[in-house]
This record gives C-alpha cells, sequence and structure tokens, in this order.
C-alpha cells in the first residue's frame, strides 16, 4: 500500500526527521548521565517517537524520517573530533545498547501492522 507524497506528507517527515535527530541528541546525554534508567528513558522515548511517526504518516516511511534523524545524531556526536577527543563521552556498553535497542524499536515499529490491516489471515502467513 503506497500512498503519494503530498506537501502535508512531506512537511511531516521532515518534522519527524528533526524530531529524531533531537531526541537522539538528548538520548545520548541521558544515557551517560544517568546510566541504567537513562537508557531506559531513551528507549522509551525512541520507540514513541518511531510509533507516532508510523501512526501519523500511516507507514513504515514514518519511522524511517526519525530514525534516519536519530542515526544521524547518533553517528555525529560519537566521531571524534580533529583534536582527538569526543564531542560527547560515551560509558561504554551503554552507547552499544542505546544502538541496537534504538535499532531494534526501529524495526519493529516498521514492520508492525496497523489497527487497519487486522490480523493476517491463516492463507497468507504461509509463505
Amino acid at each position: 500500500m503506497t500512498t503519494a507524497l503530498t506537501p502535508g506528507r512531506i512537511a511531516a517527515l521532515l518534522g519527524l526527521l528533526v524530531l529524531g535527530a533531537l531526541t537522539g541528541a538528548a538520548g545520548w546525554l541521558v544515557v551517560d548521565l544517568w546510566f541504567p534508567a537513562g537508557l531506559l528513558l531513551a528507549l522509551l522515548a525512541l520507540l514513541g517517537l518511531f510509533l507516532a511517526g508510523r501512526l501519523t504518516v500511516g507507514g513504515g516511511l514514518g519511522v524511517g524520517a526519525p530514525a534516519a534523524g536519530w542515526f544521524l545524531s547518533y553517528v555525529l556526536l560519537g566521531v571524534p573530533r580533529p583534536e582527538g577527543d569526543f564531542l560527547l563521552g560515551s560509558s561504554g556498553i551503554g552507547m552499544y545498547a542505546y544502538l541496537l535497542g534504538g535499532s531494534a524499536a526501529a524495526v519493529i515499529c516498521a514492520t508492525m501492522r496497523g489497527p487497519a490491516q487486522g490480523p493476517v489471515p491463516a492463507s497468507e502467513s504461509r509463505g
């Protein structure tokens, strides 16, 4: 099921891209500041953003835009600067868990069926 890209949908996708970048930067700070609880908080924020994007735009593209913004901010904050240090420090396992958990949340939200689609019939479930 594909829908046309209207100016409203394009504006929504660009807004979701920016929200994804902001959520990624905030998540990086929270994971590094409050490791166990901050990781859970950052992953819940990502899950909420991805799910809201899916429901707002009406498809997997609504998850792809904030996921791209999140991943872009994750990569830009993790790249060492020319001086040899990082823009933000990382606590090791927390940042890898944030990357893995955020990727899993994006995949889950992108591949889930919408409420209007209903359950998968038995004839379609066998491949």
